[in-house]
């Protein structure tokens, strides 16, 4: 009960809520349309599912200045790449949420003369942007991790007496069971790592179904968008697992980068040698 009212306390939490009812009711749809004697419950479905993603767009009004002000904290940043990634990603969310507003002005009549089909590509392409780049910003943090499980790795293997087993029959493998390896504990060790990648991942379905890049069926999308949707309740229910904000991640992967700079890439590197 206290994980139900802190996240209806919440206009995100209320926003991811309907998010995961929308893509439930989605995905439900695809599994029941084959079905001859369900459709008066996909029909349901099919309503509930638009009268929720209509109610999520009030949730969004006055998201691109949130989107603006993380765009003036990720400028702020210290190391290049990844001050690179999050300012265009949050860029391309203001440009997102802009053409949302205008898709919702549309949808209730507040506006004439709107090309709804231009401005909903135009949202679909900036929202792939800001995921991807997102993707990528994630990407440069698993490296960092996965460099301090190697360093960290390596000095137990040589405070050790007794030196790493060594098996010719297995040197094929070799490389990709120390990258997995390396992948899984890095994730282990930051959960909130994790679940933004599984957010992130999950979400860009959605606009490379849009755009017409990846094209995939409504089980698919509904699914992904679910999975995400649960991953951004879990950070509402539990803050300790949302990944941190732009300045204080940055920071930790500067001191990171910093304290690591020569051994970072040569041990992710000779795992894959």
């Amino acid at each position: 009960m206290d994980a139900f009212i802190r996240v209806a306390n919440q206009s995100q939490g209320r926003d991811r809520l309907f998010r995961a009812t929308q893509h439930a009711c989605m995905l439900l749809r695809y599994l029941l349309e084959s079905k001859a004697d369900k459709e008066a419950v996909v029909l349901k479905l099919k309503r509930l599912e638009t009268s929720v993603s209509t109610g999520r767009k009030w949730f969004r009004l006055g998201n691109v200045f949130h989107a603006i002000q993380a765009t003036e904290q990720s400028i702020q940043a210290a190391d290049l790449a990844p001050r690179l990634c999050l300012t265009l990603a949050n860029l391309n969310r203001v440009v997102y949420y802009i053409c949302d507003t205008v898709l919702w002005a549309k949808s209730v009549g507040l506006t004439s003369g709107v090309n709804r089909e231009k401005w909903q590509r135009w949202a679909a392409r900036h929202y792939y942007y800001f995921l991807l780049l997102s993707l990528v910003r994630d990407l440069y943090e698993i490296l960092l991790q996965m460099g301090q499980v190697a360093r960290d790795r390596a000095k137990r293997e040589k405070s050790s007496r007794d030196p790493p087993k060594y098996s010719v029959a297995n040197e094929e493998t070799e490389w990709l069971q120390s990258f997995l390896l390396l992948l899984f504990q890095s994730l282990k060790r930051h959960p909130p790592l994790l679940l933004d990648t599984v957010k992130n991942f999950c979400d860009i379905l959605i606009p490379l179904n849009q755009l017409g890049i990846y094209k995939s069926n409504l089980g698919v999308v509904g699914l992904g968008g679910l999975i995400s949707s649960l991953a951004g309740l879990l950070t509402v229910v539990y803050p300790q697992l949302k990944a941190e904000g732009p300045l204080g991640c940055l920071e930790a992967l500067r001191l990171a980068v910093q304290w690591n700079k020569h051994l970072v890439l040569s041990q992710c590197l000779l795992c894959l040698i």
